[in-house]
């Protein structure tokens, strides 16, 4: 039988609320951006999407299951540390197919996903027990997807009202059943969503050998310095930004009222500038990686 790793999410109440669990954002809608934007994730993954990448692997890391099946992989084409642009590319190509693929992209790159997956296992000598195919912590790592999208779509355009952010969410849970996540796993309503991801995230453990793994992903450490060291000041500022506080807090990283005013004031002047630009550049990153993705299909190439 596989792991089952939450408790019930409709008979338990979670003990964190989201002030600890999700970054504080109080941008106003913006009617300018905003208007023009209908509240789907398909209008949501510009290139200022993947600001808070680094981010969004620091927190699917946070459930050791997943820290450890990614620390001790074995499939090294994949690795983080060793291939970093390679598996960028990979995670990106999974975003777009995800949101933006037709049925047979999906199920093309479910099944090299797969492929890989089934040597991501646990051994007598791992630290936690976990299997790439647990439907449990795809379904984490989904969610932990969502947040970062949603995060990045808010801070570009403003809160959104309770339906906007309803209907934002019903386009989103092709992040997770794309993979193994099945329809009636994801969260039925956005205040269930809520609901599951403060449970979920009292499963966050961050020991000693995580966080100096992950304090090394926020700094770049597995990219070149020549390439690093002109943005990585840039690049841990956002990386930092994007973390919710209960993960900032068992890294130890700083985090100031300043520092948050002025990440909201960086999205701001990057929301004025995104007016003016084409959909051609906005969306331009993930048209790439679907052209991509078709061109590898097509002549029966390795998708990752």
């Amino acid at each position: 039988m596989a792991a089952s790793y939450l408790p019930s999410i409709e008979d338990t109440e979670p003990e964190l609320t989201t002030r600890r669990t999700r970054i504080h954002i109080t941008t106003r809608k913006r009617r300018a951006t905003s208007l023009r934007k209908p509240a789907r994730i398909q209008e949501a993954i510009d290139f200022w999407s993947f600001a808070g990448g680094a981010a969004n692997v620091v927190m699917q890391l946070g459930w050791p299951e997943v820290a450890y099946g990614v620390m001790e992989s074995k499939v090294e084409s994949g690795a983080l540390t060793k291939h970093p642009w390679k598996r960028a590319r990979t995670t990106g190509q999974y975003l777009a197919v995800a949101i933006l693929g037709t049925d047979e992209e999906k199920a093309a790159f479910r099944e090299t996903v797969n492929s890989a997956h089934r040597n991501v296992k646990s051994d007598a000598n791992s630290p936690v027990k976990y299997n790439a195919f647990n439907r449990e912590l795809q379904m984490w790592v989904a969610a932990c997807l969502f947040v970062g999208i949603e995060d990045m779509h808010l801070l570009l355009h403003g809160q959104m009202t309770e339906d906007e952010a309803e209907e934002f969410y019903q386009s989103s849970k092709t992040l997770g059943t794309t993979l193994q996540v099945p329809d009636d796993m994801w969260p039925a309503t956005r205040k269930d969503f809520d609901r599951y991801w403060n449970l979920a995230c009292q499963r966050i453990v961050i020991d000693d050998t995580t966080c100096d793994f992950l304090n090394d992903l926020v700094d770049l450490k597995m990219i070149n310095p020549l390439i690093r060291l002109p943005f990585v000041s840039l690049l841990r500022f956002l990386t930092i930004g994007s973390l919710p506080p209960i993960y900032r807090d068992q890294l130890g990283l700083e985090w100031t009222e300043d520092d948050r005013r002025r990440f909201q004031h960086l999205f701001t002047f990057v929301s004025v500038v995104n007016k003016f630009l084409p959909k051609s550049i906005r969306f331009g990153g993930s048209r790439m990686l679907m052209r991509d993705l078709r061109r590898r299909m097509k002549h029966d190439k390795a998708i990752i």
